[in-house]
């Protein structure tokens, strides 16, 4: 992790959804994304916030 970056606060999980499935997410740490398995997208956190962006996310097999 760099120094400047912000840590992802594991609470947030509790209350974020995918915007696409409204479906629960789970954190990869080591790439720092929230993964929606039900859209195959995984969204990036940057400085510790999600970006809930749809156009954002990269898409995952």
């Amino acid at each position: 992790m760099n120094a400047e970056e912000i840590p992802f606060d594991r609470r947030m999980l509790e209350a974020l959804i995918c915007p696409r499935t409204q479906m629960r997410l789970t954190y990869d740490a080591d790439k720092q994304e929230l993964i929606s398995e039900a859209a195959g997208l995984a969204y990036p956190i940057r400085n510790g916030i999600p970006v809930m962006l749809v156009d954002e996310a990269r898409i995952i097999d």
